[in-house]
């Protein structure tokens, strides 16, 4: 599922095929990623350029010159990229934005989760949508202020999109990992220090996970995700994947927190005493 920095991916490579270029034709060839109606579409796009790009959390926007926006959400498969003819054309091509210097832009979803819609504003989009600020934006102060007064696990909290856009499960996961905060950890519970060291992983997570353009296993030998994955790229050849990477005799737990997937170290995040 592309997550935060597979769509901050997506953004970087549409701002640099399709800016200042007039959207010269609307080419639909599956209507059901589309979150508005064709002909609407049609008509608010042809003619108009793309003045810029823009993301909030996991939603990617095209800014147009008449100030509306083109919001792309990527469901479970969605992707982008671009081509010059139709025999080029990517497979699972569902939409495509035909261009003035002859580049199309395809927005591709095999599972078709995917949907395109028009918004008045990004702005507008986001208020609608009821999302946060986006994650790598939001400060440490924001997080004690929305999350301070909660008596809810930190885990589901860090997942809500109307508390701060664009955090999903693994990253939750690497984010708490990083600030040593075990998931089940009632939010009023954390002091001030732990809500800056959960900010600091928010950045260290995200900025990782984009200078590397979503490849997981390039990440650092540091990080959860190597054991979430069992990914052996970080100690090729060995099970040390499955142990923390702080402490190589400790094995990385899985349970379920939430209902969702969970993976902790039971020294780094040491469990919540009944009390909380």
């Amino acid at each position: 599922m592309p997550e935060l920095p597979e769509v901050e991916t997506y953004r970087r490579f549409l701002d640099e095929v399709i800016l200042h270029q007039p959207i010269t034709a609307f080419e639909v060839r599956d209507a059901h990623v589309l979150g508005t109606d064709e002909d609407t579409l049609r008509q608010r796009l042809v003619g108009q350029h793309v003045t810029g790009t823009r993301r909030i959390g996991k939603n990617c926007f095209l800014e147009l010159s008449d100030g509306s926006a083109l919001a792309l959400h990527f469901g479970m498969t969605g992707d982008v990229n671009a081509y010059r003819h139709d025999h080029d054309a990517p497979r699972f091509t569902r939409v495509a934005l035909h261009l003035a210097d002859g580049m199309r832009v395809a927005f591709i979803d095999p599972r078709k989760f995917g949907r395109i819609r028009h918004a008045e504003s990004v702005d507008h989009y986001q208020k609608a949508k009821k999302l946060g600020p986006d994650a790598l934006e939001v400060t440490a102060v924001h997080l004690q202020q929305k999350l301070g007064p909660k008596k809810m696990m930190i885990k589901p909290l860090l997942l809500d999109q109307s508390i701060t856009a664009g955090l999903g499960n693994w990253i939750v996961d690497e984010v708490l990992f990083q600030a040593r905060i075990h998931p089940e950890r009632r939010a009023n519970t954390l002091t001030t220090k732990e809500f800056k060291a959960l900010h600091s992983a928010i950045q260290l997570v995200l900025r990782t996970a984009i200078g590397h353009e979503a490849t997981y296993r390039h990440f650092p030998a540091s990080f959860l995700i190597h054991a979430r994955e069992w990914d052996d790229s970080a100690t090729p050849g060995t099970e040390q994947h499955r142990f923390c990477p702080r402490h190589p005799k400790v094995e990385i737990e899985k349970s379920y927190v939430g209902g969702r997937a969970t993976y902790i170290c039971p020294r780094c995040q040491p469990a919540p005493v009944v009390s909380e």
